[in-house]
């Protein structure tokens, strides 16, 4: 085995909840080259996994281009088909290690289930086609960046779409409290929620100093992450890098259930809020579940976690 190829051209969470694939397959296969088809932005963290030794910039479906011969193998960690298998069919792997998809009766692999966890579905795939998995090896290495701010609270309000979005006046009321309380805390985002960032960061009292959005590649935030203090946000990629560091952390959830996204259960570090209510995750507003989540709810939580020992102050 010499060449293995992995496509996950996804997002940031979509990367991390693929990290125990990943590493099975280094395991299964040492001395392979093993390729991410992955969007370019998150080269970083793919380093950071440990069981990749290049990355394909791949934006999505339909953007894969295999350079060089054709792989041994051929990983389908994208989704369900058919497009992502006929992406890497295209490559002529000489085997495919893919979910079983009815237009493509030929090709063996487990039924998807959709309600699912993340992590728990890839290695299942990868079970199924003989490559063990541990659906709990999700940690990353520590970057060789310093964090631009060791020790803090970082709030993180933005999220891909506005459903899985808490309202930033809420968010602000947490980063007041807990800056009144003696914490440095600081604000993040990409670049497109700076001022989301701002706003939080104005209302909640804060410095200009603390809004860090749009100021960090990826490298520096597993940085900043890895040596905070807490992290609070929504169902979002950066929870995923909480979970990777063991980083204690407070996760909104809604309208996508935790049992499909959150961290491992039997990980006390990590205090999942959700109403139980699920919904539509790519609606234009926040969901109604996520709204009954209260700021009261959030520093009950914060202080629970302070009971335990997981976070400073």
């Amino acid at each position: 085995m010499n060449r293995v190829l992995v496509l996950r051209a996804l997002g940031l969470g979509d990367l991390l909840v693929a990290v125990p694939a990943l590493r099975a397959l280094r395991s299964a296969f040492p001395l392979a080259r093993i390729t991410l088809a992955a969007p370019e932005p998150l080269r970083d963290l793919a380093e950071l996994t440990g069981a990749v030794d290049e990355l394909l910039p791949t934006a999505g479906l339909g953007a894969l281009h295999w350079p060089g011969p054709a792989p041994d193998l051929a990983v389908n960690l994208h989704g369900s088909g058919p497009e992502s298998i006929a992406d890497l069919l295209a490559t002529r792997p000489w085997r495919l290690c893919t979910h079983r998809h009815p237009a493509f009766p030929d090709l063996p692999g487990p039924a998807w289930q959709e309600n699912s966890h993340e992590t728990d579905r890839w290695c299942r795939l990868l079970d199924y086609h003989g490559i063990p998995a541990d659906p709990g090896a999700l940690e990353l290495s520590r970057p060789d960046v310093p964090s631009p701010a060791p020790g803090a609270v970082v709030v993180h309000p933005g999220a891909a779409f506005p459903a899985r979005r808490w309202p930033p006046d809420r968010y602000a009321a947490v980063a007041r409290a807990l800056a009144e309380d003696g914490h440095r805390v600081v604000v993040t985002g990409t670049g497109a929620e700076a001022e989301l960032a701002e706003r939080v960061a104005a209302e909640a009292g804060l410095g200009a100093d603390a809004v860090l959005a749009g100021r960090t590649g990826l490298a520096e935030l597993a940085a900043l992450v890895a040596d905070a203090a807490l992290l609070v946000c929504g169902d979002t990629g950066i929870g995923h890098v909480a979970t990777a560091y063991g980083t204690p952390s407070v996760l909104l959830f809604g309208p996508t259930s935790p049992g499909r996204w959150g961290p491992p259960p039997d990980r006390d570090r990590h205090v999942v809020l959700w109403a139980g209510r699920v919904g539509d995750p790519f609606a234009g507003s926040p969901d109604p579940g996520l709204l009954r989540i209260a700021v009261p709810d959030v520093l009950e939580a914060v202080r629970r976690m302070r009971i335990r020992g997981l976070c400073h102050g």
